[in-house]
């Protein structure tokens, strides 16, 4: 049987950029990682070697700082969505651009009194200690005409001491696990979502402030859902999101269920009651996974349900 070349992209991942804005005394960073990815007539260079439609990976990677440079950089959607215009729009054999990209927080040192003294400063605007919270992603994808952009976060580990339970659940032969009425629910939040806007006639979101307001919602939902399993918690955090940002129409979950056990203290004569503050041991694995999307009424769903690769 013969053989056909079936859908293919090429680019270069992983572009490592930081743009320092000086304000004056005052600077700003921006600390991305940008990963292109480019398709189109490629059958040639795959059949024959014929490089005649391809523009190197290299080149790729010079055009990201290139354009963090003469660009800026305000928001990771807005520079993705430069990069993937450019690439569509300038190189004919090209028909589609993914620009996916990561993005790490960085915040201030503030500096003591001092130390200020010290080296002659009222205020040091000039130092930052890496957030060790979560990294905020979004993946860019333009074909001439329309636009798909989907953001969101990853790693963003959140906890509820109290107000989680589980119990009610099947039980079988193989079943060991007690009813919980008062646990612990941690999980690290993985998501996606996705924003209405797709067409350069629309107008185009506040993408740093949809950010900050979807993480925002996110968090509150966390933390005010009195939770009888992660599925309830998860569908209010999407919910919230969806019914406070309009630009958003479709959310999609990743939550490990990140177990704590009581400890078993009794061999050594102690009771471990959650009343009087318990004791517990983190398991990090197994761990259960709950993974679901959240849609407007009336939405299409688009998202991966596999975002291992988003």
């Amino acid at each position: 049987m013969p053989t056909i070349l079936g859908q293919n992209q090429y680019g270069k991942a992983e572009n490592r950029v930081v743009k320092i804005v000086r304000d004056g005394d005052t600077h700003h960073i921006k600390d991305l990682n940008v990963s292109v990815a480019l398709s189109g007539d490629m059958d040639d260079v795959h059949y024959s070697g014929s490089n005649a439609n391809v523009l190197p990976t290299d080149t790729t990677k010079n055009t990201v700082y290139a354009f963090a440079k003469e660009h800026g950089i305000e928001s990771a959607e807005q520079f993705g969505i430069h990069l993937a215009r450019h690439f569509v729009t300038s190189q004919e054999p090209i028909h589609r651009a993914r620009i996916r990209i990561e993005e790490y927080a960085w915040e201030r040192i503030a500096a003591s009194d001092a130390n200020s003294r010290f080296i002659g400063a009222d205020d040091v605007k000039h130092s930052f200690v890496r957030k060790g919270q979560e990294t905020r992603v979004t993946q860019i994808t333009y074909d001439g005409e329309s636009w798909e952009v989907v953001s969101g976060l990853k790693d963003l580990t959140v906890m509820n001491s109290t107000n989680s339970e589980f119990w009610g659940y099947v039980k079988d032969k193989y079943t060991t696990l007690k009813e919980a009425y008062d646990r612990i629910l941690a999980t690290d939040v993985s998501a996606r979502w996705r924003y209405n806007w797709t067409s350069d006639e629309q107008r185009m979101p506040n993408w740093e402030k949809s950010y900050e307001q979807a993480r925002k919602h996110l968090l509150h939902a966390f933390a005010e859902t009195y939770s009888l399993s992660l599925q309830q918690t998860l569908y209010q955090m999407g919910s919230r999101i969806i019914d406070s940002r309009s630009e958003i129409d479709e959310i999609r979950f990743s939550l490990p269920n990140n177990h704590h056990f009581l400890v078993d203290l009794e061999p050594f004569g102690l009771k471990n009651d959650t009343d009087d503050g318990a004791v517990y041991f983190a398991a990090d694995r197994p761990y259960g996974l709950i993974e679901a999307t959240v849609l407007r009424d009336g939405v299409e769903p688009k998202i991966p349900v596999d975002m291992t690769n988003l």
